[in-house]
């Protein structure tokens, strides 16, 4: 006898168990609930359409109910919402929005795909109608017919996470003065805040006024748009506010059925992405998931883990035993001419698992320096002190940070160790790579720590001035850079011949542009019997460190 499948919530887990259940099983009735007209679109693509580089609004509708029949025979519903689910009786209650009507429907298996809603704080005058969230198309038209009708000339976007960088810059390539609101004292929250650096820098050189370390507490109309209060106690006027602080499980409907919730409030499945009621699958958004790297329980909602869970969920209703391997938080922001990309645990991360941990940096040329157009890609690798076992890495740069942070996220996936790096033999010509490849440089100088050939220090070691502070760089650099103070300017190429000015009763920490010629003198010195160590990133980490919060 075939199966019945009802699935409820359609966009990236849901759509994708209905086609993967239907390759499997030609037989199965499969139906989908969604309760809005979009079946499958692609949500990641939102903020690109608002900022007119995807130019036509039908690109971002991935499939319709129409296409979906015709391809794999599904029974979609649109416009239709689950309202309650009776798990002995193995039935779900269906709400037809438009005209209110309920009817019951039976499952063999139910599969819950409802997502995540944004997070919308209890603020004074936050439901004006000149707020918007963007989670779905239908918000996405409310914040395309604002501009296009009443043409605001200012806007304030909320949050600094992936959604708030994405509009802030739609907001900014549609002429609108745009203005970041952010409760941290960095944006991206994936990201260290050293490693955030760069990207307000960035923001900022493309016109976007940050507020760090502020909120709103208070929205009210005016005749002349909104003026917002903030905690730090200044007002803000804007013509429009774009809330995008992030995004919790939608689990109302799991809780009425009372399926278990897991410590981060979304729904709690096993493996097989399994509920705690026989039959009830959970995918995407909604559910809790345990990170790859540190075993906590997380809550992550990205689209490709999803859409893998929506295949293991079919695999499994259909007899396929399939297991869902975790979630290592592997993403990639635009922000403007720069790139931004993590994966795995970060290093604030691993202090609050309490989980020990070294890092380094590296900050080397996307592709061969001698070849035009080579960008500078700033990567942090953060890995077990003693196995090398990689934990994380996060880069920032114009280009080639993708290719970097996916081969990281592969090695960190295999559950390899920064000793594998320096064997890696990644793609090379001068237009794309270097014959030592950033990974490969990452592996070097990660392992030469670990083997005791590179005693490394960081800027928090600098603080306590018991170090004699060497700058091993060309007092040209020194003039257009800056340095750090009290530091003794000796190029490294000129070391062997000013070996009288440095104490050997003293560490003396060593400091080049990105680390590189530190090593060199390190090594230099180390063997002529000074008690020496190399600042992990040069001057260019340092400056990173120390520009924290700005």
């Amino acid at each position: 006898m075939s199966k019945k499948i009802v699935i409820v919530g359609g966009v990236a887990g849901g759509a994708s168990a209905a086609a993967r259940a239907r390759r499997l099983d030609e037989e199965a009735q499969i139906i989908i609930f969604e309760r809005d007209s979009f079946i499958s679109f692609a949500n990641c693509g939102l903020p690109y359409h608002i900022g007119g580089e995807i130019k036509e609004r039908s690109a971002l509708l991935v499939q319709t109910p129409e296409s979906m029949k015709a391809r794999f025979n599904l029974d979609v519903r649109i416009h239709s919402e689950v309202i309650a689910i009776d798990t002995a009786e193995k039935t779900v209650t269906v709400r037809n929005v438009t005209d209110g009507t309920e009817y019951s429907e039976s499952y063999d298996d139910l599969v819950l795909s409802p997502g995540s809603n944004p997070i919308v704080p209890p603020i004074p005058g936050v439901d004006s109608s000149s707020v918007f969230t963007l989670r779905n198309i239908p918000d996405m038209d409310k914040i395309i017919q604002k501009i296009n009708i009443e043409a605001p000339r200012s806007a304030v976007v909320v949050g600094g996470g992936y959604i708030g960088i994405e509009m802030a810059e739609a907001l900014i390539h549609r002429g609108i003065e745009t203005t970041m609101v952010e409760l941290a004292d960095q944006i991206m929250p994936p990201m260290d805040p050293e490693m955030a650096v760069p990207l307000h820098q960035e923001m900022r050189r493309a016109g976007v006024r940050l507020k760090l370390k502020d909120a709103v507490s208070a929205i009210e109309e005016t005749g002349e748009g909104l003026e917002l209060t903030m905690s730090s106690g200044t007002v803000i006027k804007t013509d429009m506010l774009v809330m995008a602080i992030g995004v919790k499980p939608e689990v109302s409907l799991a809780k009425q059925a009372g399926l278990a919730l897991g410590e981060r409030g979304g729904i709690k499945v096993d493996k097989h992405m399994r509920t705690s009621a026989p039959g009830v699958w959970a995918v995407g958004d909604a559910i809790e998931v345990t990170h790859f790297v540190t075993g906590s329980a997380a809550h992550i909602p990205l689209a490709g883990p999803a859409n893998r869970q929506g295949r293991i969920v079919a695999d499994n209703i259909l007899g396929i035993p399939s297991e869902y391997k975790d979630t290592l938080g592997t993403g990639v922001c635009k922000v403007f001419n720069l790139t931004a990309a993590s994966t795995g645990a970060s290093e604030k991360q691993l202090n609050a698992e309490g989980i020990s941990y070294e890092k380094i940096y590296v900050h080397g040329a996307d592709h061969a320096g001698y070849y035009p157009g080579a960008t500078q890609i700033n990567l942090k690798l953060v890995f077990d002190p003693k196995s090398g076992l990689i934990f994380g890495a996060q880069a920032i740069g114009p280009k080639g940070v993708d290719k970097r942070i996916d081969v990281l996220a592969t090695a960190i996936r295999a559950r390899l160790t920064v000793f594998d790096l320096e064997e890696f033999e990644l793609c090379y010509a001068p237009p794309f790579g270097s014959a030592k490849d950033v990974v490969n440089q990452a592996g070097f100088v990660a392992s030469n720590v670990i083997r005791g050939e590179h005693e490394i220090c960081h800027t928090a070691d600098l603080e306590s001035g018991d170090m004699v502070l060497l700058d091993v760089r060309n007092p040209t650099e020194l003039g257009v850079l800056g340095t750090i103070e009290q530091a003794i300017n000796i190029p490294v190429n000129n070391l062997r011949d000013n070996l009288e000015r440095l104490p050997k009763d003293k560490t003396i920490a060593i400091f080049c542009a990105v680390g590189l010629r530190g090593y060199v003198a390190y090594r230099l010195l180390k063997q002529l019997g000074y008690k020496v160590k190399n600042v992990t990133g040069g001057y260019t980490t340092y400056q990173m460190v120390k520009r924290i919060g700005q």
